[in-house]
Parts: C-alpha cells; sequence; structure tokens
C-alpha cells in the first residue's frame, strides 16, 4: 500500500511512498542486525571508502533531490542545493572520522595491568529525521553512526518520504552491503505505532531523534523504559543579542538571515531579537527596511528570498502569535497578505514583551519579535528566559565582551558576531534543556554512537587476599 505526499504549493501529488506499519518493523530490525557483524568487522579504511563514494552518490542526485524537496516541503532551489552541499561535506567528514574512533591506554595501580579504554560499534542505530532540512538532516542521522561501524534505520518524515528515499538510493549505490542501510515510510496516521515498533525492537540499541521537544520527550519516555541511550535535537527559539556597541548594519544583516532563511523553518532560526534601548530604534528601523526588501514568492520560479512555509497550520500558528502579541501591545513593522495558503510574508514584531506567546512558544515560521532590553545584564536574563537553549548569538565590536556575554548564555551554540544559523559538519552540535541532549557532528558523534569499553590484560601471576 502507498501513501501520497501533497505538493502544498499545487495541492497536487508531490510523491508516492511505500506505507509501512507496525507490522513490518521486525523484520527491517532483524536485517539491519544481521548485517551489522560484517560492516562493523570492516576495516577503517574500507567503511572511509564507501563513504566517499556515497557522498558523490548523492552529490550525482541534485536534480533529483531539488524537484523531491520543491514538490514535498515547497523549498526553493537554492535552499535544496544547499541542503545537498552540506550533506555531502556531513558524509566526507564522517568518512575522515573512521580512523578517529580511538581508545586509549589508561594507567593502573594492579601491577601488571594492562588497562585501556576501547571504542567499539553499539549496533543497530535507529536515526529519525524531519522535513525542514531534509537532506541535512535525514544524512546526519546516519552517516557518523555508519562511519562509526553501525547498521542504521533511518525512519522517514511523512512530509518528505521522496527526498529521504533518495538519500538511501545514493547509500545503496555506494556499495554498502545489503542490509546496513535501511529505510522506513508510513503514513501520518501510523506514525505512533510505526515509530513506537521501531524503539521497541530488541535489535535497536540507539536513538537518534530531530524534530520538535514534545515529540522527543515521548520518544524518551518510550525508550527509557528500554534503557536505550537517546541523542536529541529538538525545538528552540534562538536569541541574538544586539549591545549597544554593535555594528547594526552587521546585525541587520544576521538578524534576517537568521530570522527568514527558509522562511524561519529552521531549529536555529532567530526567533528573539533582543535590543539595548539605547539602540532599539535605529535597529528597529533599519531592520524593518532590510525585511522590506524581502520578498515572498513561488518556490518553483526562484525570484524571491522567501518560499513556501510547509502547510496552511504553520500559516495560522504564526498568525495567532502575532495576533496574541499586537492584542497586549506590540507593534507591527513588517506584515503581509498569505497567499496559495503558503506563501506567507516576513513577519516583524517590535515591542515584544516576556507575557506575550512569541516570547516563548517556537513560531517555526518567517515571524521574528524584537525585545528591548535595558542594558547588558537584561539582554542576558531575557535570552535566559525560556526553556529551550540550542542556538544563540550576541553582537559587540567589543569581542572580550561578546565572549563574555555567549558564556552567561544557556545554550549549546553560541556565536559572537554571526548570526544564530550556522552548521559545519566537524562541529558538535547539540542543545540544552528542551532543546534536548547528546551531540551531532565531528569527534562529539563518535561518543553519541559507540560504545566505550574497559578491557584489561594480566601480565602477571595474579595475588588475591582468598
Amino acid at each position: 500500500m502507498l501513501f501520497e505526499r501533497i505538493n502544498p504549493m499545487t495541492g497536487e501529488v508531490a510523491s508516492q511512498a511505500e506505507a509501512m506499519t507496525a507490522i513490518d518493523i521486525p523484520a527491517i530490525a532483524a536485517r539491519a542486525a544481521a548485517a551489522f557483524p560484517a560492516w562493523a568487522a570492516m576495516g577503517p579504511n574500507a567503511r572511509r571508502a564507501v563513504l566517499m563514494k556515497a557522498a558523490s552518490a548523492l552529490e550525482a542526485r541534485a536534480e533529483a533531490f531539488v524537484e523531491a524537496m520543491m514538490g514535498e516541503i515547497g523549498a526553493t532551489r537554492g535552499w535544496a542545493l544547499f541542503n545537498l552541499g552540506l550533506a555531502a561535506s556531513m558524509v566526507r567528514e564522517a568518512a575522515a572520522l573512521t580512523t578517529q574512533i580511538a581508545g586509549e591506554v589508561i594507567p593502573s595501580d594492579k601491577p601488571g595491568c594492562v588497562a585501556m579504554a576501547l571504542r567499539e560499534p553499539v549496533g543497530v542505530i535507529l536515526g529519525i529525521a524531519p522535513w525542514n532540512a531534509p537532506i541535512i538532516l535525514g544524512v546526519r542521522a546516519i552517516a557518523v553512526p555508519l562511519a562509526c561501524g553501525n547498521a542504521v534505520i533511518l525512519k522517514a518524515s511523512e512530509q518528505c518520504p521522496r527526498t529521504h528515499a533518495l538519500i538511501i538510493e545514493a547509500f545503496a549505490d555506494a556499495g554498502f552491503p545489503d542490509g546496513v542501510v535501511n529505510v522506513v515510510t508510513n503514513a501520518p496516521a501510523d506514525a505512533p505505532e510505526v515509530v513506537g515498533a521501531l524503539i521497541d525492537a530488541k535489535e535497536v540499541r540507539r536513538i537518534n531523534f530531530t524534530g520538535s521537544t514534545a515529540v522527543g520527550r515521548i520518544i524518551a519516555t518510550r525508550a527509557a523504559q528500554h534503557l536505550k541511550p537517546c541523542l536529541l535535537e529538538l525545538g528552540g527559539k534562538a536569541p541574538l543579542i544586539v549591545l549597544d556597541d554593535a555594528d547594526l548594519d552587521e546585525a541587520v544583516k544576521a538578524a534576517a538571515f537568521g530570522a527568514f532563511m527558509n522562511q524561519g523553518q529552521i531549529c536555529m532560526s532567530t526567533e528573539r531579537i533582543i535590543v539595548v534601548d539605547a539602540i532599539a530604534d535605529e535597529f528597529a528601523s533599519r531592520f524593518k527596511a532590510k525585511v522590506s526588501t524581502m520578498a515572498v514568492g513561488d518556490p518553483r520560479e526562484g525570484k524571491t528570498p522567501l518560499g513556501a512555509v510547509v502547510d496552511a497550520k504553520t500559516v495560522a500558528h504564526c498568525l495567532a502569535l502575532i495576533d496574541d502579541a499586537v492584542a497586549h501591545g506590540a507593534q507591527l513593522l513588517t506584515c503581509g497578505e498569505t497567499t496559495h495558503n503558503v506563501l506567507m510574508p516576513a513577519h516583524v514584531v517590535d515591542g515584544v514583551t516576556q507575557e506575550m506567546k512569541l516570547f516563548r512558544d517556537e513560531s517555526f515560521g518567517p515571524v521574528v519579535g524584537i525585545i528591548h532590553a535595558r542594558d547588558e545584564a537584561h539582554a542576558i536574563e531575557l535570552a535566559n528566559d525560556t526553556e529551550y537553549g540550542l542556538s544563540a548569538a550576541v553582537f559587540t565590536r567589543d569581542t572580550a565582551r561578546g565572549l563574555r556575554v555567549a558564556r552567561q548564555i544557556h545554550s549549546g551554540i553560541c556565536h559572537v558576531n554571526g548570526p544564530t544559523v550556522h552548521d559545519e559538519a566537524q562541529m558538535p552540535f547539540g542543545g540544552v534543556g528542551a532543546s534536548g541532549y547528546g551531540r551531532f557532528g565531528g569527534k562529539a558523534g563518535i561518543d553519541s554512537f559507540t560504545e566505550l569499553r574497559w578491557i584489561t590484560i594480566e601480565t602477571q601471576p595474579g595475588h588475591f587476599p582468598i
């Protein structure tokens, strides 16, 4: 049986995929477990060679990825190609890690005892990826686990099954042994049962999930029943602090990019611009002028910086946040009518306060609030007044000051004089609080996808008290 994904712009069928159910999961998990030992036993350079081929195979499907992302989630061509470029970089970084899965010899107090800490692959890793940056996040869910010698199951998003299936096709063409790389697609109504069955499968040893905090809590609770570790990269409410000595032109550019790249549908998107009173009016004026030039249009035409959001629910959610803020005294600096149900213009709301829903609730759409702070200390206090803690930024001409402020912000990531949206394959990526725990990226990913074992060798006769 197949299910259909509808193009949010046209209402036409964008893709069809197999509607797997919980009944299908045991066989897939068993297949992955059966393939694991041989893949884990392969030398690091052999695994590296296959991963390098996978990166090239991804790039060879560029036009197919563009077509799939445009149709399934209303992405622009530029966003699709950016996804592909970073995803290929992630695979190559994972390939480079195969020889860095190192251990150590630890001095022992016991005479003649050689003590070692070794990292070994875990087994079958379940990766659950979302729709908003589908190639990047789909690849991230499986690349480093594979480099570490694990078999993987990618649970594709119901909103972009074709895009995620293309990743698996590319990896298969690269020469991964049968069963090492697997994909699960399912109709939206079956998602809870399918994900539950995957987490419950005895062959699955660890889970990584990127998505909403609400769903992350459900996954963590289910996994905890089996004592299975999770890596969770969840929601965000990223603050961008603009201090009184900031370069306002740079801050405006970074804020506009961070708030409205991919229509604000990025976990790192700038959701709160916190500006000290001394320069708040000037910043707001310049930011309004910048955002007013950022038109929204049909992503298939590729003529505008903003394209479609993923569905009409996103528009309704964002408008509800805006209406609440305005009703409580905030001011709309930029706005506009939504067309085709999903072409929502950039909205800037000035004078947002802690009593408004827009201050706390993740919008995940093209709306950003400007919040006024009395001074530096107040700006830090406002930045930390959130349950989330993924990405943050601070703008100041004094880099030492910027570092001092960055160290006081409760987030897994913070950029001084850069946007909140920034990702590189080799960086430790993840958050704190309601933004999750664990880290993707570079050597930090090795810890997430290996077991650290203590092994000893006795080289002298033993002496025991009994």
